[in-house]
This record gives C-alpha cells, sequence and structure tokens, in this order.
C-alpha cells in the first residue's frame, strides 16, 4: 500500500513553510512561478532546510526553453552543487539539444554534481518529440523521477500518455503528474494515470500593503493588476487535499 505523496512547487522558503505545515512531502523550491519556475536563491533553500522541509531546488537559469549557452550551464553545475552543499534532498533540471532531444551528455554532468540526492527531469520532458527516447535516455542516465503532464496542456488531459509513461519506466523511474492539479481534480487525475504522486501548487493571494501609497508605481509585470498582492501556498487547502487522498483514494 503506496500513501500519495504530495509536492507542492513553492516559490520561497516562506512558502515551503506553508506547504510543509501543510502537509505536503517534499517542495520544489523555485523563483519566479510566474515563468515556469527559475533557480532560487541559496539562502531560501538554506532557511528551508533549517525548518526540516524536504526540498527539491529547481536549477533553471532562465525562461524561454532548455538548451544553454556555456556560461548558462556552469551556473547550473554551480548552482547544484551549493544546493546539494547546503542539505537540499534532490535537485530538479533539464537539458535539451535545439533539437529539443534530451542533451545526455550535461544531463550527465549535472547528475555527476547531484550524486546520491534526488535527481529530477522537469518538464522539458513535455516538449521533446519522442518521450520514449527521452525516458529511454533519463533511465540510463538514473534520474530518479520525471515531473511530466504528460506532454500536454495539463495533466487531467495527458493522463492517458502519464499512464503509458509510468508502464514504460517500469519502476526504472518515478513519473511525477503535474500541471493544472487542483483540489477538484487531483482525485481523478491518480485514478486515471496509476501514479501515486501529484505535483501541484495550491495558492492563495496575500496583500502587503507597504506600496499601497502610490499605487500607480510599477516594479515589473506581475500577474496582478495590483502591485501589492502575492500568491503564497495556501496551508488550509493543503491540509485539506493531504486529507481527502488519506481518506478517500490515499493508498494503493
Amino acid at each position: 500500500m503506496k500513501k500519495v505523496q504530495i509536492e507542492i512547487c513553492c516559490g520561497s522558503a516562506q512558502d515551503a513553510l506553508e506547504a510543509w505545515r501543510g502537509g505536503a512531502d517534499r517542495v520544489e523550491l523555485c523563483s519566479a512561478l510566474a515563468l515556469g519556475g527559475l533557480t532560487p536563491s541559496l539562502g531560501q533553500v538554506q532557511v528551508a532546510k533549517a525548518a526540516g522541509v524536504k526540498v527539491m531546488a529547481m536549477v533553471r537559469p532562465r525562461e524561454g526553453g532548455f538548451c544553454y549557452s556555456g556560461t548558462e550551464f556552469a551556473t547550473m553545475l554551480a548552482d547544484a552543487a551549493a544546493f546539494v552543499r547546503e542539505g537540499a534532498d534532490g535537485v530538479v533540471f533539464g537539458v535539451l539539444h535545439e533539437d529539443g532531444t534530451v542533451d545526455e551528455g550535461r544531463c550527465r554532468a549535472m547528475l555527476e554534481v547531484i550524486g546520491d540526492r534526488e535527481a529530477v527531469f522537469h518538464r522539458a520532458i513535455d516538449v521533446t518529440p519522442d518521450w520514449r527516447t527521452a525516458l529511454d535516455s533519463l533511465m540510463t542516465l538514473g534520474v530518479t523521477r520525471v515531473l511530466t503532464s504528460g506532454q500536454a496542456p495539463d495533466a487531467l488531459t495527458g493522463a492517458e500518455m502519464l499512464r503509458a509513461m509510468d508502464a514504460y519506466a517500469g519502476g526504472r523511474l518515478q513519473i511525477l503528474p503535474g500541471a493544472g492539479i487542483r483540489l477538484h481534480n487531483a482525485a481523478e487525475v491518480l485514478k486515471r494515470t496509476g501514479c501515486a504522486q501529484l505535483h501541484l501548487s495550491l495558492k492563495k493571494v496575500c496583500r502587503d500593503s507597504s506600496s499601497s501609497a502610490r499605487p500607480e508605481i510599477r516594479f515589473g509585470a506581475p500577474p496582478y493588476e495590483d502591485e501589492a498582492c502575492y500568491s503564497m501556498a495556501d496551508r488550509e487547502a493543503i491540509a485539506s487535499l493531504r486529507a481527502m487522498l488519506d481518506g478517500d483514494i490515499g493508498c494503493f
């Protein structure tokens, strides 16, 4: 019998603490969630780990594809090494060639740095031309887990392919469904994919009123019309998910 593993995508150490207290089994710690998640600061990882959170640290130097320059890849290696030194439980990454195939050489270099920590290949697999070939490469390399929507806009739409991926992997690596999973469809994703873990982001909107005196001032392009708003993991929603999965279908 397997307990469903809940992984929450988090944008800060504070976010990670809220998710952990809500019942998450682990967090994927990133920055810039509006860009799909980029590398977090070392301090965010340090603080989350000091609080006892199981942290999968994202290593993604920029948005816009997964084929990196030499300088960008050197940065990835340095970030991964720093996260491992600071106790990260795993590192999340993905490197492709220009044609969208898995860059085995660079992935191997990342795995050498990651060592005995969990190595997670992220949703770069969802843009590869042949997922079977990609999984073959990742299984040969020794990747722990692959985060994927089943090459679909969301995990529910890609459920059939996620089930096929899991069957194809045959236990040599884990398939982690992610994208578009919410409280209302989490159980269905689990049932339709046959997987025993989920990656999702259950957020609430918070407000920092310190910038309210000048509402016309903008500092970037956040996903909110109000500059004073930001997102945070919704501890209560995560606790509800935990209770629902443990009580209804949480064990296979």
